[in-house]
């Protein structure tokens, strides 16, 4: 089926331990830290010219291979950065010690996205050891700011997209959608996220001294954040869901094929009954539907006090339609428009707003990546689908460079990303392999073949 040759598990493995080992957080991480998976990371490519380069925040890794005369371009992306470990008791071994576990390997990291990054830069490693090169022009760009919203990634881009130009984007991070059957992932919601602030006197109050007499921000607080839904479960703001297209009857049905259990699915998380938007099934709400979630409440603690000010952290997961700068006014506006006595409200919008992003399942590539998965997987047909998470890349890509994205990777949903115990199947690392490299060769020849940006491929 594909020609190149890869090594075993077991070397992969070691090298990949080396990459885990660098506690690579970008929340918290200094400049030494980060710098160094940076560097391990440059050194992998170093057959593409391989580097760091600064930005304005944690460096980025760039290489690209342009010695393929007339055919495509693409602008391969990833992070090294990870999420922070949470409690390390909750870890059954080390987050920083790359462990295997039967037939799955645990650290933070391993599958979002040091994992899945690795095994793109180590086909490409194969083509040119060899093959003496790439079947197509590939850039590189991969970030350390990711897991923080990419701050940086946006003036790095303007700065650089003539550098960078592409005809296609390739994501590997984003994931499968299940461990059962391949899949890509053709939408991603947007976000906005927000504090609601609730102030009331000056200071924390004595609560036998003063309560009963002023009003509880904590209070004030918990009536506002239940007034964001209905009973039902609904988004009770008025806009929020301005913009929307209805969802087809079609787009209905195709979504009721898919095989899901819905019961099965709370039952795995513990829970009985569902809850949200009326009117729509378990798969719809999470493919198809905004949401609007209360993320944590802040004020007070255990002691007998009124605190002064209370607050409420809010995101919202966004579909096409919606504009996060409206999104945003509109909770402002329900806010303001509540009768809060006794206390002042306010709504404190966080800096990152990013749009929906969807690819049509038409688009080369989508058919090109459905045929490399079936190369690889021939008794799964490739599931189409629609991811809950935000990459907030791809909407700068398709601004900076007017190239559009397409997710391919080999995490899968149940890796338990951003959690204590993240890990990764082993065997997804050669199916990966095999994957990207028949991708390539499908992008740069035959039916699959990507247009090059005016005829010149590079």
């Amino acid at each position: 089926m594909t020609g190149l040759r890869f090594d075993t598990d077991a070397t992969y493995l070691g090298e990949l331990a080396e990459f885990i080992a660098v506690p690579s957080v970008s929340r918290d991480a200094d400049r030494e830290t980060m710098l160094a998976a940076a560097t391990w990371l440059a050194g992998q490519l170093s057959f593409a010219g391989g580097r760091v380069v600064e930005t304005g925040g944690h460096p980025a890794v760039r290489a690209e291979w342009l010695g393929a005369a007339g055919a495509p371009t693409i602008l391969v992306y990833g992070h090294y950065d990870v999420q922070p470990t949470g409690s390390l008791a909750e870890w059954v071994t080390p987050p920083f010690e790359l462990s295997v576990d039967g037939d799955i390997i645990r650290g933070r990291g391993v599958t979002d996205d040091k994992g899945p990054l690795y095994l793109v830069v180590k086909t490409a490693r194969a083509f040119a050891a060899q093959e003496g090169g790439l079947p197509l022009n590939v850039k590189f760009l991969f970030e350390g700011e990711e897991e923080i919203g990419s701050p940086h990634l946006p003036d790095f881009l303007a700065e650089h997209a003539a550098e960078l130009a592409a005809d296609l984007v390739i994501s590997a991070d984003g994931g499968m959608w299940r461990p059962s059957e391949p899949s890509l992932t053709i939408a991603s919601k947007g976000l906005v996220s927000l504090d609601i602030v609730v102030e009331g006197a000056r200071d924390d109050l004595h609560s036998g001294r003063y309560g009963g007499v002023v009003a509880n921000p904590v209070h004030a607080l918990c009536e506002i954040l239940a007034s964001l839904h209905d009973r039902d479960g609904a988004v009770a703001v008025a806009g929020f869901y301005d913009g929307i297209p209805e969802l087809s009857p079609q787009r209905r049905a195709d979504i009721a094929q898919v095989p899901f259990d819905g019961t099965g699915f709370l039952r795995d998380l513990g829970l009985s009954q569902a809850r949200g938007e009326p009117g729509y099934s378990v798969l719809e709400r999470l493919w198809e539907r905004p949401t609007l979630e209360v993320n944590g409440v802040a004020g007070g603690g255990k002691y007998t006090v009124i605190p002064h000010v209370a607050v409420g952290h809010v995101s919202c997961r966004l579909v096409p339609g919606q504009n996060p700068d409206a999104v945003i006014d509109a909770i402002a506006a329900h806010v303001q428009a509540l009768d809060a006595a006794g206390v002042t409200a306010l709504v404190r919008p966080d800096d990152a707003r990013v749009p929906a992003y969807t690819i049509p399942a038409t688009h080369p590539a989508i058919r090109a990546a459905t045929a490399a998965l079936r190369a690889v997987y021939p008794d799964q047909p490739a599931l189409l689908t629609c991811m809950g998470g935000t990459l907030p890349a791809t909407c700068l890509f398709e601004r900076a460079l007017g190239a559009k994205t397409l997710f391919f990777s080999f995490s899968v949903a149940d890796e338990r990303l951003h959690a204590p115990n993240e890990f990764f199947r082993i065997r997804r690392l050669s199916e990966g392999m095999r994957a990207w490299e028949e991708l390539w060769r499908l992008l740069a020849d035959g039916p699959y073949r990507l247009a090059t940006r005016e005829g010149d491929g590079a």
